[in-house]
């Protein structure tokens, strides 16, 4: 049976549609939005006994088709691996929809999300978490949704009525705010935030109206689901996997504090002791029982071990109070050939982040069913494995050190110079050196560092923290400033807050309760908002602005704008022009698409010498203008001569003094410095010059003698 429905959301129709795509499937809707379109797909798959988490998969499909383009390269036409972009789509819909899943749920789900068109106007991200929220409320999957996202834009200025709900991309371009909510009628799940240094009234303002915006869009997708969808299938807590755990708990339950200890401690002997503990326990219960069930239950209970210390005993397992931020380190120029670095270490979280600056031409190129854009500011994280003490694999960087990356990169975006003020590609480089909670916060301040080392003039200092939560209630609960590993590991949220000391700049939360009342999104800000200034005072003790050179390792650059008709001049006939100009002064110089000419190279006086060539070929001569220049060739009839670089006019003979000359070389010679007037400009622009005397004429004294 094919249902279809839709509702008008601020000046756009939303429709929904099932029974029409994708029968295979065990749910598929169809979600529109003006003319962006996405197909969601539920499968549900196997029973996965052999592992301890929710086996969800979420797949954000996105082809060039849906845009009416294909792809720029001459020889591959097929999409490649996902961009990050995409991947940050996927992991906003995954971050959105997994805390309603249930925790003993252990059979594989995939929901796959293709973008089958784009407009241009609405952004596909929200409607892909609005169209997995009702395809998972249909499929047999007992998710406690449905759930909706609405995005908010914020326009500085007039007072009350600056929020934007669900603004279009041109509209987000305008904003100051560009916030994603994803929440139930009641809680607030998953939120995503960049902004332009925002007070935390104004973003606790704007987060309580996605709430009331998603409420409508959830009364939507419960309206629509009526009636249709499939039966639920339950899920029963094992009651052998409850009386194994009070078993392991009965034998073992004393030494669980060791152990969190020995974590908390980051002890070598950690891993020693659980294993041999597993070993005990495998021994004493029998061969049945499989061993990897032990371990998994014996995290469990250091889970509980971590709750029962904050909720119980008021006491945070590293000792440090609720509010507490472990020891900093700050440094900066650690590297001695690096445009810039700096080091910061929280605890026994150390990053390293390295800032290099390049060419506007070499800014990053994305391309999307949306067009091309350019990315000038790029941010990129690495976590290798020896950061948490592990052998592991190199290779491509996964989607949490892609998520991590485009946080730090949020973060620092409303603070940088513009084009105009500082005209460099940029790219910071975060090495996740030792991990143990926050590395994504690490890397903002790392950034932060690193950008002032190198000279960038970005407007405000950045830092951010990471707070979590342990709860029994909506109103027994502790928040954590500055969680370590464990206690993001045996929490309920990770709250990832970013800003200067005017306001914040970015934020990222992800829960693994059921959601966040308004109260407990207030107290994480204000503990936050402390934080934060409290981490920026000691890096201003390090470094309090940025250095006021550029670091000289990196390169010069200047930008001309020239005049449009202009720069088939400066390029040359074939490039000759440009290529000589190149060889000539030792830089790289490109005509972007804006019409900019963009000069870069190693040496300041090259630069500026290629620079001064180039405003002189676009620059207007005027009659009667006098110039010393250089003679470059003798003619028959006269000599050339260079004004300015890029630039010759004519001596004619007749121009070259009193009387008749028959030779020039008797007057002038070439690389001679001649002082000459422009006389005429024709029609073609050609030059005539007329030499003056290099010195007034004065009668000689006459000399006497005796």
């Amino acid at each position: 049976m094919v249902k279809e429905e839709s509702i008008e959301f601020h000046g756009q129709k939303i429709t929904l549609q099932t029974g029409k795509l994708a029968p295979s499937a065990d749910a598929a809707v169809f979600a529109r939005q003006g003319d962006t379109c996405i197909l969601a797909t539920v499968v549900v798959g196997q029973e996965r006994p052999d592992i301890d988490f929710v086996p969800l998969q979420v797949e954000y499909i996105e082809k060039l088709y849906a845009g009416g383009r294909i792809k720029g390269s001459p020889w591959v036409k097929r999409e490649g691996k996902p961009s990050d972009e995409v991947i940050l789509k996927a992991r906003l819909v995954d971050r959105s929809i997994r805390p309603l899943f249930p925790k003993n749920w252990r059979r594989e789900v995939q929901v796959v999300l293709t973008l089958l068109s784009v407009d241009g106007v609405n952004p596909p991200d929200t409607l892909a978490v609005i169209a997995a929220s009702a395809a998972l409320a249909l499929s047999p999957v007992p998710w406690k949704g449905p759930l909706a996202a609405v995005r908010i834009g914020y326009i500085k200025g007039n007072g009350e009525g600056n929020f934007l709900v669900s603004p279009t991309e041109e509209e987000i371009d305008l904003s100051s705010l560009d916030l994603v909510v994803s929440s139930t009628k009641e809680k607030v799940v998953m939120i995503e935030a960049l902004a332009e240094e925002l007070p935390e009234d104004l973003m606790e303002e704007a987060i309580e109206r996605a709430k009331e915006e998603n409420k409508k869009i959830i009364d939507f997708i419960e309206n629509f689901i009526s009636g249709i969808g499939a039966k639920k299938i339950e899920v029963e807590e094992k009651e052998e996997e409850e009386e194994l755990k009070e078993k392991i708990k009965k034998k073992a339950g004393d030494r669980i504090g060791k152990l969190v200890d020995l974590r908390v401690k980051h002890s070598e002997e950690y891993s020693e002791e659980f294993k041999k503990l597993v070993e005990e326990l495998a021994e004493d219960l029998g061969e049945e029982v499989d061993s990897s069930k032990i371990a998994s239950i014996m995290n469990s209970l250091q889970k509980e071990y971590v709750r029962e210390s904050v909720l119980e005993k008021g006491k945070r397992v590293d000792g440090r109070d609720f509010d507490e931020i472990r020891p900093l380190h700050i440094e900066v120029s650690l590297l001695p050939r690096t445009h810039g670095s700096g080091l910061f270490q929280r605890g026994r979280t150390q990053v390293l982040s390295i800032a290099t600056l390049g060419s506007p031409a070499l800014e990053q190129l994305i391309e999307s069913p949306e067009g091309q854009e350019v990315k000038r500011y790029m941010h990129h994280y690495y976590m290798p494995p020896y950061s948490v003490g592990e052998v592991g694999r190199f290779g491509f960087p996964s989607r949490r050190e892609v998520g991590h990356g485009a946080l730090a990169e949020k973060a620092l975006l409303p603070v940088l110079p513009s084009e105009k003020e500082f005209p460099y590609a940029i790219r910071v480089v975060s090495e996740v050196l030792s991990s143990n909670g926050s590395t994504s916060m690490a890397s903002a301040c790392g950034s932060t560092l690193a950008l002032m080392d190198a000279g960038v003039p970005i407007k405000s200092m950045v830092a951010g923290i990471a707070l979590g939560l342990f709860s029994k209630d909506d109103e027994n609960y502790k928040i954590l400033t500055d969680i370590i590993g464990l206690e993001d590991f045996s929490g309920e949220m990770d709250f990832k807050v970013a800003g200067s000391e005017k306001g914040i700049t970015a934020i990222q939360l992800d829960v693994k309760n059921l959601g966040l009342t308004s109260k407990m999104i207030h107290e994480a800000l204000e503990k936050a908002r402390k934080a934060r200034l409290f981490i920026l005072e000691k890096m201003k003790q390090v470094i309090d602005k940025p250095r006021k050179e550029i670091s000289r390792f990196a390169p010069k650059v200047e930008v001309i704008v020239p005049p449009q008709e202009k720069i088939g001049e400066i390029i040359g006939p074939g490039g000759k022009n440009i290529r000589a100009l190149m060889a000539k002064t030792g830089t790289d110089i490109v005509v972007n698409d804006k019409g900019e000419v963009v000069i870069s190279g190693p040496e300041k006086e090259g630069v500026q010498k290629a620079a001064e060539y180039i405003r002189n070929i676009t620059r207007e001569v005027q009659l009667g203008e006098v110039f010393e220049g250089e003679v470059k060739r003798l003619l028959p009839f006269g000599a050339i001569v260079e004004i300015f670089p890029g630039k010759e006019g004519l001596i004619h003979v007749s121009n070259m003094g009193r009387g008749f000359i028959k030779d020039p070389a008797k007057v002038v010679r070439v690389g001679q410095k001649v002082k000459v007037k422009v006389i005429q400009i024709d029609s073609m622009g050609r030059i005539s010059l007329r030499l003056l005397p290099s010195k007034p004429y004065s009668k000689p004294k006459p000399r006497h003698f005796h």
